[in-house]
């Protein structure tokens, strides 16, 4: 308990306290509490609990989301302390993963008992109980039959979900500092979800558990369960693998280009505030999400003397360049969890107006998800500072994206990132340091293959900005002057100079994007 923080250790203090008074009164002498049936329930929670956990489940197993379905039963059958006392096995004897071990094991007993307490209880309140009880008398009893305990069925396994998410909120709030906020955002929906199907497999097993068939018949409702937990844990699986993907992916374009290292996942926020703007679904923001990130895939086909050259690029230059799109849709061509991003990779550079590359589409032809990245790759570019100018303001940026919508930007994906950014604001990042200079005046750098420093002369430091025309910022000709060499080291006394505050400005002239993107 030492490494728990005191509020925390109130907080679960209180939880076992008050899970202790919602259970001592199924151990009154005066109670009438079926225990064959509490002993048998507590059984089958532990045998489910241990099987369901070696799926690689996350953090969808934790706590009651392992046995639900049993925990329901409980609630159905039991009255509330009972059903409070059929958790408390399944909790203790589950596996931890991360210490301290036994206070998290106190823990998620409490939470546990609370959790199936509410949920008898809810269940009890609504009538679910007695129209259960009735379902197998006959008809003419005037007794509510078995569809009357359907909807207090469906109240007790929302009451479990919240209850479990609610108190497993807290203990974040109280051992880990996080604010309500975060602590609590996207937990309910993701626990109410998986307890409906719980309790249609809680209301399924307790009917058989008193049909006449007994206990032994309300096992058939649990191998459904599992084969869905079993498919369940697939998807998640394959979930992981596609993000570890686009990580690995987005992890070797930084490292090819590390001068504008955040650059992608930047793209990709723009893109999903857009795409929210927009109303569009959640999996189609997901899919735009990784289209931004993605975006600069083809950098990886360019040579690198090109994106890192100082001076302007020649025709034959630009033209290699230009073929990044291309080269980033080809590499995820086969890649068919990508779906609509890989579009979105080819086509980002397009314009309104039928004079981007690689195919010159024009107007409605160009894919929406590639308008979406376009404008989110041209506002992250103008509002990161490079090693030739500074970075924009983003109303500055803003107003250059409506300036050039209509021609070379979608009016609506402008429109759409103004408001997200008047509602939500956005964070710059910060320029990056320089390196420090030698007594020779050169840059020391780490040799990746030999492991030793090594000295490169100024201009010639490894991740040094690209070649102007590759960016967002460039002139009509696509042409910005590189930056000046960095000034010698003094030898006398160092004396005060004024740095003028930006790079030469160049003269106006419609937005152009350069061959590279926001790179």
């Amino acid at each position: 308990m030492r490494a728990v923080p005191l509020a925390a250790r109130v907080y679960i203090l209180g939880a076992v306290l008050l899970a202790a008074l919602c259970a001592i009164p199924a151990l009154s002498p005066a109670a009438d509490v079926p225990w064959p049936t509490v002993g048998l329930l507590a059984a089958l929670a532990v045998l489910w609990g241990s099987a369901l956990p070696r799926l690689p489940l996350g953090r969808a197993a934790a706590g009651p989301d392992w046995c639900g379905p049993v925990l329901l039963a409980g609630a159905f059958l039991l009255p509330a302390p009972a059903a409070a006392l059929v958790a408390v096995p399944a909790a203790l004897l589950g596996p931890v993963e991360r210490r301290p071990i036994g206070v998290r094991r106190l823990w998620r007993c409490a939470r546990s008992a609370l959790a199936a307490y509410a949920a008898s209880y809810a269940f009890g309140l609504g009538g679910g109980r007695d129209a259960l009880a009735a379902s197998h008398v006959p008809a003419a009893s005037g007794c509510p039959g078995f569809p009357h305990a359907l909807a207090p069925a469906v109240g007790a396994a929302l009451v479990l979900g919240l209850t479990s998410a609610a108190l497993e909120g807290g203990v974040l709030v109280t051992a880990e500092g996080r604010s309500p906020r975060l602590a609590w955002r996207g937990r309910t929906l993701c626990s109410l979800v998986p307890h409906l199907a719980h309790g249609l497999a809680g209301l399924t097993m307790a009917a058989l558990w008193r049909s006449p068939y007994g206990p032994a018949a309300a096992l058939l409702a649990l191998p459904p369960m599992y084969v869905c937990a079993r498919v369940f844990a697939l998807c998640h699986q394959e979930r992981a693998a596609h993000q570890a993907t686009v990580r690995a992916l987005v992890q070797a374009v930084d490292i090819k280009d590390r001068y504008t290292r955040g650059h992608s996942e930047r793209v990709g926020r723009a893109s999903v505030m857009i795409a929210r703007e927009l109303g569009m679904g959640g999996d189609r923001i997901e899919t735009l999400r990784v289209a931004g990130v993605l975006h600069d895939l083809g950098k990886l086909g360019v040579p690198t003397r090109l994106l890192r050259k100082n001076g302007p690029l020649t025709p034959e230059e630009r033209g290699v360049v230009e073929l990044h799109p291309e080269y980033g849709h080809e590499m995820v061509r086969g890649i068919g969890f990508l779906g609509e991003a890989r579009d979105a990779i080819l086509h980002h550079h397009e314009r309104l107006d039928g004079s981007g590359y690689p195919h010159g589409l024009a107007g409605a032809d160009i894919p929406e998800a590639a308008r979406v990245v376009a404008v989110a790759d041209a506002f992250d570019a103008m509002t990161s500072t490079r090693a030739y100018r500074r970075a924009r303001p983003v109303p500055a940026a803003v107003e250059e994206l409506k300036r050039c919508a209509g021609a070379q930007f979608d009016p609506r994906m402008v429109d759409a990132l103004t408001r997200a950014l008047d509602r939500h604001g956005w964070h710059t990042p910060a320029p990056p340091e320089p390196r420090p200079l030698t007594s020779a005046g050169r840059r020391r750098t780490a040799d990746p293959v030999r492991g030793e420093a090594r000295e490169r002369a100024p201009g010639r430091a490894r991740g040094q900005a690209p070649d102007r025309a590759r960016d967002h910022a460039s002139d009509q000709r696509g042409n910005v002057p590189p930056a000046p060499p960095p000034a010698p080291p003094p030898t006398s006394p160092p004396e005060t100079v004024s740095v003028p505050d930006a790079a030469p400005k160049t003269p106006p002239g419609p937005w152009r994007p350069g061959p590279g993107g926001g790179t």
